[in-house]
């Protein structure tokens, strides 16, 4: 069997993004491990499938990174049972959304970013007829 587990996201530092993903999303902040210069942190969205490793850049390649590694296209895909409750609570939380909510035969979904340029789709998928 094999599923994937964790995606890395490079951001500027680490308590900054734990504040924006936990604080300000209410994710779970799952592991805050030392490793020297360096921490081993990753947080989900309650229930969620899949970690996301937040990890600190170090070096010019890596601050040149933060916000881009998608290169500019919707990166990350967060999913909702619920799009129209999390589009509000979401908005009265200050999150940024880049368009309004629109239906595509997919699901309804509107891009957002993170409060360090990456964009990300909140997405209800559509329910098979």
């Amino acid at each position: 069997m094999q599923f994937l587990s964790a995606v890395s996201l490079v951001v500027p530092e680490y308590d900054l993004a734990i504040d924006f993903y936990v604080g300000t999303l209410g994710w779970d902040l799952l592991e805050d491990l030392p490793q020297g210069n360096k921490r081993w942190v990753t947080v989900a969205p309650p229930g969620g499938q899949c970690r996301l490793v937040l990890a600190r850049a170090d070096n010019p390649d890596q601050h040149g990174a933060i916000g881009k590694q998608a290169g500019g296209r919707v990166g990350f895909f967060l999913t909702t049972d619920d799009f129209a409750r999390d589009h509000a609570a979401m908005l009265t939380a200050g999150v940024t959304f880049r368009e309004t909510p629109r239906k595509e035969p997919y699901g309804t979904v509107a891009v957002w970013e993170d409060p360090f340029g990456n964009a990300w789709d909140l997405i209800e998928p559509a329910r098979p007829r």
